[in-house]
């Protein structure tokens, strides 16, 4: 299967030299079976039609959904175009991109940002999943879904946000707040990246000692873009 990845930004400083730009870590995370063709949407570029590929990835990215930037209308637009033509994935950004574009609302958190190692509650096991009652990955976000879209519902909630993992019930597409595709040594330079911007980030560092559940998750994005149950 060829996956278009939607980029919505890239990893900052030399960290894309160091680790490779989103679409490549998604192509690992994927793993066999799949490739993946990059559209870097902020420089407008953008698939031919909505239904070019059988299925999407919405990356991370530095910017808000709320900001004005040129290309945030044109994305919102996109998805709405391969709403039930093709399979959609947010993750971060894409999460929140994916929420504003169906009718949800996004808005920077009072609890400000989120990063390291980040454990959430599985409260609903859709077909792709494996039945667990919680699961951890690496996040990076100062931003949050503060109101849910029409159709969608919360499969996993995270400590201070409840919209962890979502799907949507008109159309095959979820979402996760954190990030799968993070290696745990990419996700220990970014925060050294941004170290002057986060107030404890020794301790997100010290909580990516710890095992995650990245390849249980990579299986479960794998399965869903396949239409495969567990």
């Amino acid at each position: 299967m060829n996956v278009g990845i939607l980029e919505t930004g890239r990893p900052p400083g030399d960290l894309a030299a160091q680790y490779g730009a989103y679409p490549a870590m998604f192509a690992e995370l994927l793993g066999p079976g799949f490739t993946v063709t990059a559209y870097d949407v902020t420089a407008g570029e953008w698939p031919e039609r909505a239904d070019a590929h059988p299925a999407y990835i919405v990356t991370g990215s530095p910017a808000g959904v709320y900001e004005d930037h040129a290309w945030i209308e044109p994305l919102k637009a996109f998805l709405g175009a391969a709403k039930g033509r093709a399979r959609l994935v947010g993750i971060c950004f894409g999460h929140q991109i994916m929420a504003e574009a169906f009718g949800g609302s996004v808005e920077k958190s009072a609890h400000g940002w989120r990063v390291g190692l980040q454990s959430y509650e599985v409260v609903e096991t859709a077909s792709w999943m494996d039945p667990v009652d919680t699961f951890s990955i690496p996040a990076s976000h100062q931003d949050q879904i503060v109101a849910l879209p029409p159709f969608a519902h919360v499969l996993a909630r995270g400590e201070r946000g409840p919209f962890g993992l979502l799907a949507y019930d008109d159309q095959p597409a979820i979402s996760f707040q954190a990030h799968p595709e993070f290696s745990p040594q990419f996700a220990r330079a970014l925060i050294e990246h941004r170290r002057d911007a986060l107030p404890d980030p020794g301790g997100a560092i010290a909580s990516l000692d710890v095992p995650d559940d990245r390849a249980s998750i990579a299986v479960w994005i794998r399965r869903f873009l396949e239409g495969k149950a567990a």
